[in-house]
């Protein structure tokens, strides 16, 4: 008997076919979502309107997705993503149809189903596929896979608007979905065969999660820090964020087609990021990655509000660098939530954590706007940046794993290296 050293792909071919899907649907979704601003503005809608709309448009998600993340758990991955995939589809058609910038928040809502299924279900997922000890570069890689929806679809996307006009565009960006859902629905059948056990839904798990969660993000620790710390990124972010393709517009003097490369320009930079981001996350720890691209990001909102009126070239730099300090800290933020909760709470977990940042941040969007509106473009994005900066501090001090659990990432490594199987 021989004995080798098994070495096990990085990416498992189920969690490929997994991004394979993932991309096709959100390669449909990234050919509206920068642009939806605009689309909101051709449909006669004011600066306050806009705001008005991104704030409504998060009250759905906030009853959505600690529920989407609990089904996930308790029903499996890929049947929650296909239940979600389902009511993504049926959010296109007001999308599409709508003649007023209101109908778009029946499209958000209905839309917001899917999100909540999904989003917690997409990151869970890739965690179960990982070990503690290669979790950074997992997400690292899987993320830049991913990110090719935001190279492929923002330029797509803004050619087929400024060509053909936006409803054409949505058409052809809910085929792209049509198509992905059908893809999801066979994994989770496929899936189901394997199940000796049909899983099933009650208020009791529920509640346990729920509890089990809540006693994790109010313990003072880890999880807390997290919280606070996202929080304040996210209100920020919300402040600013819905606006920019406006900012560029009136501004930049960008065309649609411009902003659309820019947007592109953002994801390539992030994709390109994301496999050493997550290789920083697994060797130096995850609050390095995190604090430096809250650094890069305050550089990138500085640097985008003082460009001279006409020098477009900027726009593009600043958005890279943006590009770059998502993709530093994505896969680290991912990676350390993951390994702070236990496996089955981790869909619970991910829909809590964006169903809490969203309450906190849910005025955001409107008070960015009023600012905008009452005092300057520019006052709106200097807020966001001054609060990103301001996080680097509690992220470094507070964002480190409890002792017990690094030793378990050691040990798990150690196990992994040494594996053996008989020839």
């Amino acid at each position: 008997m021989t004995e080798t050293v098994k070495k096990q792909p990085l990416l498992s071919g189920l969690l490929i076919l997994f991004l394979a899907a993932m991309i096709l649907a959100n390669v449909g979704n990234n050919m509206f979502d920068g642009l939806l601003p605009l689309y909101l503005k051709d449909l006669d809608a004011s600066i306050p309107q806009i705001g008005l709309f991104f704030t409504l448009a998060q009250i759905a998600p906030l009853l959505l997705q600690i529920l989407g993340g609990w089904i996930s758990d308790s029903l499996g991955r890929l049947r929650a993503i296909a239940i979600g995939s389902v009511f993504g589809v049926i959010g296109f058609i007001p999308l599409i149809l709508a003649d007023t910038w209101h109908w778009i928040l029946l499209s958000v809502a209905v839309g917001s189903v899917a999100r909540a299924l999904v989003g917690p279900s997409f990151d869970a997922f890739i965690a179960e596929h990982s070990s503690e000890s290669n979790r950074g570069k997992v997400y690292g890689v899987s993320q830049a896979i991913f990110m090719i929806v935001m190279v492929v679809g923002p330029p797509v996307g803004a050619w087929l608007a400024g060509s053909y006009g936006f409803k054409f565009m949505l058409l052809i960006a809910g085929i792209f979905y049509f198509i992905a859902a059908l893809m999801r629905i066979g994994m989770a059948r496929e899936a189901a065969k394997g199940q000796t056990s049909k899983p099933t839904l009650s208020f009791a798990s529920l509640k346990s999660n729920l509890g089990a969660m809540f006693g994790l993000m109010f313990s003072g620790g880890l999880i807390t820090w997290i919280l606070i710390t996202d929080g304040f990124r996210d209100v920020s972010f919300q402040l600013s964020g819905n606006l920019f393709p406006v900012y560029m517009q009136e501004f930049g003097r960008l065309s649609i087609q411009q902003i659309g490369w820019v947007n592109s320009l953002f994801g390539l930079c992030m994709m390109l990021t994301t496999i050493p981001g997550g290789w920083l996350s697994d060797k130096v720890g995850e609050r390095v990655g995190i604090a430096s691209g809250m650094i890069l990001m305050a550089g990138a909102l500085l640097l985008l509000i003082n460009i001279p009126q006409g020098n477009s070239t900027l726009y593009f730099v600043g958005w890279g660098m943006a590009g770059v300090g998502v993709g530093l800290m994505s896969p680290a933020y991912q990676s350390l939530i993951s390994k702070a909760v236990p496996q089955h709470l981790r869909g619970t977990a991910f829909g809590l954590f964006s169903t809490s940042l969203g309450v906190i941040s849910l005025p955001a969007p409107w008070i960015g706007a009023q600012l905008w509106d009452r005092f300057s473009p520019q006052f709106p994005f200097t807020i966001t940046a001054i609060a990103l900066l301001l996080s680097v501090i509690p992220i470094w001090i507070k964002f480190k794993l409890p002792k017990n659990i690094e030793q378990e990432k050691v040990e798990e490594a150690l196990n992994e290296d040494s594996a053996v199987i008989p020839a």
